[in-house]
């Protein structure tokens, strides 16, 4: 079986490059903390529970930023 990339050659050009997340647990706590702001803000999630079908992606991507952008539910 042959592999399908040569070892031996080597890389002629890097395009980009990725950056390490310094402290992963450190980011992904800030980020459960966002999460549970915005719920607490907004007292019932970013969008409504359920399943949804949409006929296209841009349909979808536009009921979805009518769900985020709607204003805060009252409460009793």
């Amino acid at each position: 079986m042959k592999t399908p990339v040569n070892m031996q050659e080597t890389i002629g050009k890097t395009v980009g490059r990725r950056t390490a997340i310094r402290d992963p647990f450190a980011y992904a706590t800030d980020l459960q903390k966002t999460a549970g702001e915005l719920l607490k803000l907004n007292g019932r999630g970013l969008c409504p529970k359920g399943v949804f079908k949409f006929a296209t992606h841009e349909e979808a991507d536009e009921w979805m930023t009518r769900m985020l952008a709607r204003p805060a539910a009252k409460k009793n």
